[in-house]
């Protein structure tokens, strides 16, 4: 896995909007001025306010500015404006080709979890943490945490909830359940064996979300990983007055007789602390202290 040289203090950071229409105007103004308080020379790339539909224009406009950015050789970093739908669309005919000396990084979650795992496919780690629309939100804690692991310098370990199963070290991989589910199946999806996925969710239903994780034991991908770590699956309880399981329930059915360390309840995801999370770096998962930690 190779991860992009550390940024500093004037690099160039390009900002596209690879998936779906930006709505929210203030916050992510307000996000963009996180990054140039930090002396970031930040470029948005043009008509990035284009709508087609849901989408943030045509998959040619939005490939074009994922295009422009990655092939850019004064470009070190890709900020992605937001998440809701569309990065797969770009990605049926897309490459990583690698013109330039050094790879860059490549920051989002929700959506850009298919741009994320297509990148590792590809040998290159990113960064799954906030976008543009969600930094200005983050507490101190984790926007400084984001600009420690861009910037090369050491991030502390995660805190959440240990099931048991002992300790585990294996190659990190995050991104958002909905998402990731969607790759299955497809050329997309990278190797998971060796992996410890992490997870995350947001206004899902716990139904929905025990449909996914099934899919995901059905197709046997839960055999090759290692462990799971779980962030937050927020807003995603059933409607009022519908029976249902809770989210925690559907998560402990589904996952507790894997026989692999897992630990939940973990700062990252939607709404809540969205911890900044490197991919395809080695980590060490703690199931009976609850620990995340880079090795």
């Amino acid at each position: 896995m190779v991860l992009p040289p550390p940024l500093k203090p004037g690099d160039l950071l390009r900002v596209i909007a690879p998936s779906g229409a930006l709505r929210e105007f203030a916050a992510f103004e307000q996000s963009l001025e996180i990054y140039k308080v930090h002396d970031y020379n930040i470029q948005v790339s043009e008509n990035l306010e284009s709508r087609h539909g849901y989408l943030a224009g045509t998959d040619d406009h939005r490939c074009q500015q994922l295009a422009v950015a990655w092939h850019d050789p004064e470009c070190r970093g890709i900020i992605c404006a937001r998440g809701g739908f569309g990065s797969t669309r770009i990605l049926e005919n897309w490459s990583w080709e690698q013109k330039n000396p050094d790879p860059k990084w490549l920051i989002g979650f929700s959506d850009i979890t298919a741009l994320l795992w297509s990148l590792y496919k590809a040998g290159i780690s990113g960064v799954h943490g906030p976008v543009l629309t969600t930094l200005k939100n983050e507490p101190e804690w984790s926007i400084q945490r984001l600009f420690d692991l861009v910037e090369g310098r050491a991030i502390a370990p995660l805190q959440g909830k240990g099931w048991g199963g002992g300790k585990v070290t294996g190659v990190l991989l995050p991104g958002n359940l909905t998402v990731a589910t969607h790759l299955l199946g497809t050329p997309i999806l990278p190797d998971l064996d060796g992996v410890i996925l992490a997870f995350e969710d947001v206004t899902e239903a716990p139904y929905r979300i025990d449909r996914m994780l099934t899919q995901w034991r059905l197709s046997g991908m839960l055999s090759k990983v290692r462990g799971i770590a779980l962030g937050g699956f927020t807003k995603c309880e059933a409607p009022p007055n519908i029976p249902s399981l809770s989210i925690e329930e559907v998560l402990q059915d589904r996952l507790s007789n894997l026989s692999i360390p897992i630990v939940s309840d973990l700062p990252f995801g939607h709404d809540n602390s969205n911890a900044a999370l490197p991919v395809g770096v080695e980590v060490t998962l703690d199931a009976e202290r609850g620990i995340l930690a880079l090795t």
